[in-house]
């Protein structure tokens, strides 16, 4: 009677995809960024504690596709190779909630910015004295 050594190697190729995927890589080999947070925000948004691994990665492919999709297009509108707020908010402009939430984004960058200068500059004021 003769093994078929065949069927080892594919069980063999299956441990090698978990090994990967329990780095945080794809199949592709690319490595997972937002695998933590996008399980938060399934949490928050009613999923379980622990969702599937393969909808968090499922989730996480459409918003690398959605952010490279943006960024190829930001790149054609303003300045050629170029990524600026402007382009962003111009190709957001048409869809109300987008363009709510960059403006909000945006506001609250600014304040967070005015709030670290006048602490940096409570801070010089007191190490002077």
């Amino acid at each position: 009677m003769t093994t078929n050594t065949t069927d080892g190697d594919a069980f063999d190729q299956f441990d090698d995809e978990e090994t990967e995927q329990q780095l945080g890589a794809t199949a592709s080999g690319r490595k997972r960024l937002f695998s933590k947070e996008l399980r938060c925000m399934m949490y928050g948004f009613g999923d379980d504690q622990n969702p599937y691994t393969e909808s968090v990665d499922f989730l996480e492919d459409l918003v690398i596709e959605f952010i490279t999709e943006t960024t190829h297009r930001a790149m054609e509108v303003g300045r050629t190779g170029r990524v600026q707020v402007e382009d962003i908010i111009f190709l957001v402009r048409k869809d109300q909630r987008k363009y709510a939430r960059v403006k909000d984004l945006l506001t609250m960058n600014e304040e967070l910015k005015k709030a670290r200068k006048a602490f940096d500059e409570v801070k010089y004021v007191e190490d002077q004295q």
